[in-house]
């Protein structure tokens, strides 16, 4: 099932990608079960961000060609950050790059997204918590984390964590083709089996650490190729079994303060 959130006659709703058209869920799909309570043409709506996490646990260098293209070693335990909810959009809206933050880059990421409440979670039962998976871009200022060595600013801009356009609940994660298109180019091209560390291993690692409630997403990690955006952009992640999560890319408006 492909889980989507949008907004019809002005409202947020849950629904379900079937046939063209988007089946509307009636209760909340990280409590109980989908009940479907009526349909709608899928071009009738505005597709939003699959989920609202309370935090995205993102794993860095996680793919070993990208270890080492950043020209780091393989880690020996996953290397994990933190990136707001406040980051987050939805499919279609713009990343805002602001330029005097120098490169900005693109990572095209698997997400895992949690469905039921997880602490300290044996590998073995991992499957257990998860609802399912979408696409991410895990936006990165680059010269901000290497001027910072931490991530937070580097990673948690407005925007800097595209996520849709599913929650795709019925797929293996073991061996999917992970890319990422940049005005129609592919730039990115691997797949989840180049994972250092694999999705139950990573709920097992991160759950002994803090406590991933329902809606919170893990972002994996993205492969070797990395590079710029500018404005006029367009960056499209492409996740099979999962869909095509697509923004385009403008500058960012810089508030003006008034002495």
């Amino acid at each position: 099932m492909k889980i989507i959130r949008y907004v019809s006659s002005g409202q947020q709703r849950f629904g379900a990608i079937e046939d063209g058209r988007v089946r509307e869920i009636g209760n909340d799909p990280f409590v109980d079960k989908p009940v479907f309570v009526g349909s709608t043409a899928r071009a009738k709506i505005k597709a939003l961000a699959p989920c609202k996490p309370g935090k995205i646990v993102a794993v860095g260098l996680n793919y070993r060609d990208h270890a080492l293209e950043m020209g780091r070693k393989i880690p020996s335990e996953p290397l994990l950050f933190l990136k707001p909810s406040t980051a987050v959009i939805g499919p279609e809206d713009p990343i805002e790059v602001p330029l005097w933050a120098g490169r900005v880059d693109y990572e095209a990421e698997l997400g895992i997204v949690i469905g039921k409440r997880a602490r300290r979670v044996k590998r073995e039962q991992a499957h257990e918590v998860i609802l399912g998976y979408c696409c991410i871009n895990d936006v990165t200022a680059r010269e901000l984390q290497r001027r910072d060595v931490q991530y937070t600013r580097a990673k948690g801009f407005d925007s800097f964590a595209p996520l849709g356009p599913c929650i795709e609940t019925e797929l293996d994660p073991a061996d999917l083709r992970v890319q990422c298109f940049l005005n129609g180019e592919c730039k990115q091209d691997s797949r989840t089996s180049q994972f250092i560390f694999p999705p139950d291993f990573l709920i097992e690692h991160i759950s002994n650490v803090m406590t991933l409630e329902p809606g919170d997403v893990i972002s994996t990690g993205t492969a070797g190729g990395v590079g710029p955006l500018s404005p006029g952009d367009v960056v499209e992640v492409r996740i099979q079994g999962v869909g095509s999560l697509v923004n385009p890319v403008i500058q960012r408006q810089e508030e003006q303060h008034e002495d």
